[in-house]
């Protein structure tokens, strides 16, 4: 058998920081571990799922919380990585957040004009602070695994265990084994931040167009006050 191809990483990988823990840089697979606490508060068995991830040879193994600014990272770090080719996403679903249906639908169905995530109910899906070109490699560099609603240490390890194999592997109703590196070269760079707050941006066409518009006239109030008493002196 052909050895798989392998990659190097981007110099900057991981680009974003993040609660996870780094394993092999050549490792075919990462895990994400839905968080629905506050951060303070992770429960010891969420901890343990993210150690499990990395112990069971996964090259990065981390909780997200937020189905925006949290999955922006996961998508700059993993873009920034051409080997990791799966992603295992497992623990309970947040509620609040539904993570683990945003990276689904992120994966099926990518984004809209708007850079909303399409085919979830999460309140906020907008991935306002990365390109397209970095949404788009995610969705065709990884497939995901879903154990959402998991968290059975030994069903992880097993799921991890079986990207790395050589030939297919049978594992629940998906058939793994190690594609290789993608055959791109890595993404590297980090989120924007040109978008902190993605609660407060528009979320219609309609909320987008009055927002655009108190802009413009706001513009107009600038100018034309400039225009009589000068630029204000700062």
């Amino acid at each position: 058998m052909a050895d798989i191809r392998k990659a190097d990483p981007a110099p900057d990988y991981p680009p974003e920081e993040g609660c996870y823990l780094r394993g092999n840089d050549y490792a075919p697979v990462a895990v994400c571990v839905i968080l629905k606490w506050m951060r303070e508060e992770t429960p010891p068995e969420i901890e343990r799922l993210v150690r499990t991830g990395v112990e069971a040879g996964a090259a990065l193994s981390g909780t997200l919380q937020t189905e925006n600014i949290g999955l922006e990272k996961v998508v700059c770090n993993i873009v920034a990585n051409p080997n990791i080719r799966y992603l295992v996403v497992c623990g309970p679903e947040s509620p609040g957040h539904l993570v683990g249906e945003t990276i689904l639908a992120l994966v099926k169905n990518g984004v809209d004009a708007r850079r909303r995530i399409t085919g979830t109910s999460a309140p906020t899906p907008y991935l306002f602070n990365i390109s397209p070109e970095s949404v788009e490699r995610f969705r065709r560099q990884v497939s995901v695994i879903d154990l959402i609603g998991e968290g059975d240490p030994d069903v992880l390890r097993e799921a991890v265990r079986a990207c790395y194999q050589e030939k297919p592997t049978s594992f629940r109703r998906y058939i793994l084994s190690d594609p290789g590196a993608w055959p791109e070269p890595p993404i590297s760079g980090k989120i924007t931040w040109r978008i902190t707050d993605p609660h407060k941006e528009p979320k219609t066409e309609e909320e987008r167009a009055q927002v655009e518009k108190l802009r413009a006239m706001m513009d107009r109030i600038r100018k034309a006050t400039e225009a009589k008493y000068g630029k204000a002196r700062r």
